[in-house]
């Protein structure tokens, strides 16, 4: 099939063998799992996937792409749902599954790819692990340390609830079009218990926003409506760092402290 990417969808297409053979390596899929593919594309990871499985659910948004692999595949070795990967009920899908629980990989789509990530944290306790092709600089942030440039909102978010790997770094030529940049493959695991658990995460998750909300200013400018002096003083952080210098154990110590 020859289908021209639509940029509407931020369709790059996977083509090199010796990365789609490494990032299944990475998968390590097992015939009975229930495996969610995002986005598949033409089939790069969905064919080697079928392979080890003994059936893959894909989520599609392109009709044109559903189409052509309602056409290719065999109907009893995948089920096709035709939905936007932000408004599709991973939860729903994992009470199929004996575990209760489903795998979710994908090459997801630069464009929404952060909208992605927190759609499926509110599915999470349905979740084993997720395997995502980023662009390399997401991936980038998701790992990021405290006190670097990279760190922010997203790792803090992220890693609240996740254990993550960077995988593989892979390079513009491995797809079709060529993406304009670096693209890397992740591994993310949830948390069995969070090490840090918030009393309140709606008000932990607004602190952070806050906190990173402007990030060349110190806290005590981004949380003033939160902490005045005292209160730093009482959760034990100098209120002249900045967002970046906090981690995920500082920010959850302060959201618990006003909770």
């Amino acid at each position: 099939m020859k289908h021209i990417a639509k940029k509407r969808f931020g369709q790059n297409f996977l083509t090199d063998q010796g990365v789609i053979h490494s990032l299944v390596e990475a998968i390590s899929p097992e015939e009975n799992d229930l495996m969610v593919e995002i986005g598949p594309g033409l089939g790069a990871l969905t064919q080697p996937l079928m392979k080890k499985l003994n059936h893959l659910h894909v989520v599609e948004i392109d009709r044109d792409i559903i189409s052509w692999m309602e056409s290719f595949y065999p109907k009893d070795k995948i089920t096709i749902h035709n939905s936007d990967a932000l408004k599709f009920n991973f939860a729903e899908l994992a009470k199929m599954s004996k575990k209760n629980k489903i795998r979710v990989t994908g090459n997801l789509p630069y464009n929404i790819s952060t909208p992605i990530l927190f759609h499926l944290l509110n599915n999470i306790e349905s979740i084993i692990d997720m395997h995502f092709m980023l662009q390399k600089e997401v991936v980038e942030r998701m790992v990021a340390e405290p006190s670097t440039s990279e760190y922010g909102r997203l790792s803090v978010m992220l890693q609240y609830q996740l254990k993550m790997e960077y995988l593989i770094t892979v390079p513009p030529e491995a797809f079709d079009p060529a993406p304009k940049v670096e693209s890397a493959f992740v591994r993310c695991i949830p948390h069995k218990t969070l090490p840090h658990p918030a009393k309140n995460e709606a008000l932990f998750a607004k602190i952070v926003t806050s906190a990173f909300g402007q990030r060349r200013k110190t806290l005590r400018n981004t949380l003033k409506e939160y902490l005045d002096d005292d209160g730093f003083t009482n959760v034990g952080i100098d209120s002249q760092l900045r967002a970046e210098n906090l981690s995920v154990e500082q920010f959850v110590s302060i959201a618990n402290f006003l909770a």
